[in-house]
């Protein structure tokens, strides 16, 4: 036998995603997913009137959940085929049901029926991770939601926002996302019964033309799946369309975490706001005093590869020839899944970010107080105006003057010294005193904190109302 450890194990499943979403991706999963259906299959098939033996379904639903892989791949092996060698070992292991087991139904009766459950119930898990950071960030948005910091547009200083309101820039986008797959999860389709080709030829066979029966055949698996709806026309296969659409999804929110992060990372740069960092951490190798934003830094890769991943699929529904092709199944095999890994992985890291976020008010308020005269200026020079100055000539005083002291400052390395050049310009009629209380950053943050109250009242709390989205792990590393 190989050395396990010489063997790939797949950095998604040993190292960032949770062990809740490994495990509906793994094999074991996927083929008890399998068996259900068989049973299901099976179920139907003799309450509709074809002769399948108790003796049958009671082997098949003791043997639902033993599947022993190591068989499994001996068979398929010699088989070639993945779907025939479950066949086969489930027969061995319910014998009395060998020749009944998927009686009228193609490979994808299986496959593209339980990849539509993993599916939702990995929506499910994507959800319950939404719900939680959008909470976090919600309790950080109303700790800050009148911290006044400097605002940034094209990372260049622009007016005061506060800390809390930039934090509702980032639940916004989460919640457009949480739109996105709710509408994602109510409009799943379970593909049913449909045989090679999508006609159910083979089920009307069965049911000697009663396709009443093939019906309720049909309407019975989907229900005891816990599907609504079914995909009213089918090739061999679901549309592959919905795989996009599916990942799209996915990926919306890895943009949406990936923003966020970028942001830390400016604002750590910044000494601003910085992401948890732990008593034992090294944040470089070579540099001892580092502190690396090496989470957000992650959420970035992580997320980059969610979005790089969404075009695996549309290529996929691109390129399908007429009822199918078999040019999807191993790139289904891997994009899949790993959307979903990822996702997963980026959503835990956005959670602990959001859950350990340090704000450093003393930095953020001396960015701000050494900014806020250069942006101040149009308040200073309306209180001017009312004390009877000359508009033009006032506005072309503070040009020279702010011009003057960042040329200064930057020459200099010193404190602006705007406040100090306007009192002193008898043009003004506003003494030191007089311009610095028209610089108190509280009064250049508009209705930011108000709007903070009534997003979080009229935005979040609806949707984090009587919702138990369960303990978020940690991540792994």
């Amino acid at each position: 036998m190989s050395d396990p450890s010489e063997a790939f194990v797949h950095p998604l499943a040993g190292r960032y995603a949770s062990a809740e979403m490994s495990r509906l991706f793994a094999p074991a999963t996927r083929f008890r997913t399998w068996r259900r259906l068989w049973i299901a299959l099976a179920e139907g098939q003799r309450e509709l009137g074809l002769p399948i033996p108790p003796e049958a379904l009671d082997q098949m639903r003791a043997a639902a959940d033993d599947v022993d892989l190591d068989r499994a791949a001996e068979l398929e092996r010699e088989l070639r085929h993945d779907v025939m060698a479950h066949i086969r070992l489930f027969g061995e292991a319910a014998p009395a049901a060998a020749g009944w087991i998927h009686a009228g139904a193609t490979s994808c009766f299986v496959t593209d029926n339980a990849d539509l459950v993993l599916q939702r119930d990995a929506l499910g898990i994507v959800r319950s991770r939404l719900l939680a950071c959008v909470a976090r960030l919600a309790e950080f948005a109303r700790t800050h939601r009148a911290t006044p910091t400097l605002g940034f547009t094209h990372f260049q200083p622009a007016q005061p926002t506060t800390v809390g309101k930039r934090a509702t820039l980032w639940i916004q986008d989460l919640l457009l996302d949480l739109e996105e797959v709710d509408h994602r999860i109510a409009g799943l389709r379970f593909r049913g019964i449909r045989g090679a080709t999508g006609t159910q030829a083979s089920f009307v066979e069965l049911f000697e033309g009663d396709t009443g029966r093939v019906d309720r055949l049909d309407e019975g698996i989907a229900r005891a799946f816990g599907f609504e709806r079914r995909f009213a026309v089918t090739g061999q296969t679901y549309p592959r369309k919905a795989d996009y659409a599916l990942l799209a999804a996915l990926a919306g929110i890895a943009a949406s975490a990936s923003k966020f992060a970028n942001d830390i990372r400016l604002l750590q740069h910044l000494r601003e706001v910085e992401e948890p960092f732990g008593d034992a951490q090294i944040g470089s190798s070579a540099m001892p005093y580092k502190r690396n934003p090496m989470r957000s830094e992650r959420i970035n890769a992580l997320a980059r590869h969610v979005m790089v991943l969404s075009l695996d699929p549309a290529f996929t529904a691109a390129t399908q020839w007429l009822e199918r092709t078999l040019d999807d199944s191993a790139n289904r095999r891997i994009a899949i899944p790993e959307a979903f890994l990822a996702t997963d992985a980026v959503l835990l890291l956005v959670h602990q970010v959001a859950a350990g976020l340090r704000v450093n008010r003393a930095v953020i308020r001396d960015r701000l107080e050494r900014e806020l005269p250069f942006v101040a200026t149009e308040a200073l020079l309306m209180r001017a105006v009312r004390a009877g100055g000359d508009r033009q000539d006032l506005h072309e005083r503070i040009r020279g003057h702010a011009v003057a002291s960042a040329e200064r400052a930057a020459d200099t390395a010193s404190a602006p010294d705007i406040v100090e050049r306007l009192a002193g310009d008898p043009a003004f009629g506003l003494d030191e005193a007089a311009i610095r209380e028209v610089l108190r950053p509280e009064l250049h943050v508009g209705r930011a904190p108000e709007q903070v109250d009534r997003f979080l009242e009229n935005d979040v709390a609806p949707v984090l109302a009587d919702t138990d989205w369960g303990e978020v792990p940690e991540p792994t590393i």
